[in-house]
C-alpha cells in the first residue's frame, strides 16, 4: 500500500510539473486561456501567474511525505475548480481552450479533457483521504540497504521530462511542417514539378468556374489503366471532393495522412477522388496509403486548367449531380478550413453549397427567385412564377455593354438551337425597346430601368447571370463574363474582343 500511494504521488508530480512548467512557457497562451474561462481581464494576467507557480508548488510538495497530504488537498481543490469551470463552459456551448499543459500540449475542453481532470482528480483525493499520517513511502527511505529512494524518484522525475521534452519537440516539429507547407505552396506560384508556370494570366487561387455550374467533361485513365469519365465518379448519391495533386508536389505528400483521417470520417458521406498526373507507380507511392482512393490520371493538366484549380494541393466540392459546390481551396489551410465547413453545413440540405460573398451583396445560391412580375417586348406577362418546371439562365444585359455585344451572336445562335433538356433563357436588361427587338432572340427580354429585378437576384453588372433550377431556387452564384456564363451553361467558349 505505501509503494502504491508513492506511486500516486510520484504520477500526479509529473502531472502538475509539467502543467506548471508548459504553461510557463507560454504566459501569453496561458492569460488567453484564463480568459476564455471567464476571468475577468484584470485578474486575468496575474491569476495566469499564479497558477503555473501553484501548480510547481504543489508538484514539489507531493515529493515528501511531511507535506504531501497539504499538497494533495491543494491538487484535488485546484482540479475540481478546473472541473467544474470545464462542465460549465460545456453547459454554455462553449470550448475554450483549457492549455491544461501550457505550450506542452493544449487542447478544446471537451469529455476527453474533463473525464482525464476527473481522473487525476480522484488520484488527489485518494492521497486526501488516506489521511496525513498514511501517505506512502518516503522518498529518502532505502530499501535493503541500498538503493535510496531519492535515487529513484530522480530518475524517475528525469525520465518524465524527458517524455515532455520529446514531446514539445514533436509540437516544434508539426509547427514547422505546416510553415515548410505554406513555403512550398508559395514556391508553387511560380514553380511546378520544376517547370516554369507561365503567370500572364494570373488569377487568384481561390477563383475557379462558378458554383453551380456542371464540371465539364474528360475521358480519364485509373491507376489500373482503365478508361472512366470524370462524370462518372459523381453518381453516387453523395457529393464528391475532388484533390488536384501531384506526384512531384511535396505539400500534396505532406497533407495525405490528414486527407486520409478526414476520408475515414466522412467516408459515407462524402466520395474522395484524387486527380492527379504522371505515372501510376509514382501515384501509388505518394497517395496510395491505407485507404482506397480514386485516382484518376491527367495526360497533362488538362482537367486542372479547365477547372482552374491552378495549384496543388487543390481540393473542390462537387454536388452529387456534378455541379460545382465551392470555391477551389488552393493549399493545405484552405483547404482545411473547407474540410471544416463541409462538416458544418451537414448533410441535410438537397444541395451543398459553400456560400461567399459576392460584390458586397448577400449571395441568394440556395434561396428561392425573387418575386418580379414584367412584360416582355411581346407584352406578355412575364413572373416569377414561370420559373417552375424547368431550369432557366437569368441574365443581366446593356444594350450598350460592349462585352454583352460581343456575346450576342453566339447567345442568339444557342438560344434559337438550345435542346428540350437545356435551360430556359430570360434576358433582364434596360433602354430602348427597338434597339432590343433587334437581339432577334426567342427567349423573353425583360426591360427594367432601375434594374431592380437583377439586382434582387445579386446581379450588379453586365453581362452577368445566374442559374434557378426547376423548383425556382437560385442553384448558382453570380457568374460575371462570357466564360462564366457559359460555364453555368456548361459549355466552353473562347474570349472574343
Amino acid at each position: 500500500m505505501e509503494i502504491l500511494l508513492l506511486i500516486i504521488r510520484l504520477f500526479l508530480f509529473g502531472i502538475f510539473a509539467l502543467a506548471g512548467v508548459g504553461k510557463l512557457l507560454d504566459m501569453e497562451g496561458s492569460e488567453k486561456a484564463v480568459r476564455g474561462f471567464g476571468v475577468p481581464d484584470n485578474l486575468a494576467k496575474p491569476f495566469s501567474i499564479f497558477l503555473p507557480i501553484a501548480e510547481i508548488g504543489i508538484a514539489i510538495s507531493l515529493l515528501f511525505v511531511q507535506v504531501s497530504w497539504f499538497g494533495a488537498i491543494a491538487g484535488s481543490g485546484l482540479l475540481l475548480i478546473f472541473t467544474g469551470g470545464m462542465l460549465w463552459q460545456m453547459k454554455q456551448g462553449n470550448a475554450p481552450d483549457c492549455h491544461c499543459f501550457g505550450q506542452i500540449h493544449n487542447e478544446p475542453v471537451s469529455i476527453k479533457s474533463l473525464l482525464r481532470n476527473v481522473a487525476f482528480a480522484v488520484l488527489s483525493l485518494f492521497l486526501v483521504f488516506s489521511g496525513q499520517a498514511n501517505q506512502g513511502l518516503d522518498i529518502t527511505n532505502r530499501i535493503g540497504g541500498e538503493t535510496g529512494f531519492m535515487e529513484i524518484i530522480i530518475g524517475v522525475v528525469i525520465i518524465g521530462f524527458l517524455f515532455g521534452a520529446l514531446y514539445y519537440l514533436k509540437k516544434i516539429s508539426e509547427q514547422q511542417t505546416q510553415i515548410l507547407r505554406r513555403i512550398e505552396v508559395i514556391e508553387l506560384l511560380s514553380h511546378e514539378g520544376g517547370k516554369e508556370i507561365e503567370r500572364d494570366d494570373v488569377e487568384n487561387p481561390s477563383e475557379g468556374l462558378p458554383i453551380g455550374s456542371p464540371v465539364p467533361e474528360f475521358q480519364l485513365q485509373d491507376i489500373t489503366g482503365k478508361q472512366t469519365t470524370l462524370t462518372s465518379v459523381f453518381g453516387v448519391g453523395r457529393p464528391s471532393l475532388l484533390f488536384f495533386v501531384s506526384p512531384s508536389c511535396n505539400p500534396c505528400q505532406s497533407l495525405m495522412p490528414e486527407i486520409e483521417s478526414w476520408q475515414e470520417e466522412l467516408k459515407d458521406k462524402i466520395n474522395f477522388v484524387f486527380i492527379s498526373n504522371g505515372k501510376a507507380k509514382e501515384n501509388l507511392e505518394k497517395f496510395g496509403g491505407d485507404t482506397f482512393k480514386t485516382i484518376l490520371l491527367q495526360e497533362d493538366r488538362e482537367v486542372a486548367e479547365e477547372l482552374k484549380a491552378k495549384w496543388t494541393p487543390t481540393a473542390l466540392l462537387v454536388n452529387p449531380d456534378g455541379t460545382i459546390a465551392s470555391k477551389v481551396a488552393a493549399g493545405d489551410t484552405a483547404i482545411q478550413e473547407m474540410i471544416e465547413k463541409i462538416k458544418e453545413n451537414g448533410f441535410d440540405d438537397e444541395l451543398i453549397f459553400i456560400e461567399a460573398t459576392q460584390n458586397g451583396a448577400e449571395p441568394t445560391i440556395g434561396k428561392e427567385a425573387p418575386d418580379f412580375e414584367l412584360e416582355d417586348l411581346e407584352g406578355k406577362q412575364i413572373s416569377s412564377k414561370d420559373l417552375a418546371g424547368k431550369k432557366t439562365l437569368i441574365a443581366f444585359w446593356s444594350a450598350t455593354c460592349p462585352h454583352c455585344v460581343n456575346m450576342l451572336d453566339e447567345l442568339r445562335e444557342w438560344d434559337k438551337v438550345k435542346g428540350q433538356d437545356e435551360p430556359n433563357l430570360i434576358l433582364l436588361s434596360s433602354g430602348d425597346e427597338e434597339a432590343h427587338k433587334e437581339f432577334d432572340l426567342k427567349s423573353p427580354i425583360l426591360l427594367e430601368e432601375k434594374s431592380e429585378t437583377a439586382q434582387a437576384f445579386g446581379m450588379s453588372g453586365t453581362p452577368s447571370a445566374v442559374m434557378v433550377n426547376e423548383k425556382g431556387k437560385v442553384v448558382s452564384e453570380v457568374a460575371v463574363g462570357a466564360l462564366n456564363i457559359w460555364a453555368l451553361l456548361g459549355k466552353k467558349k473562347e474570349i472574343t474582343d
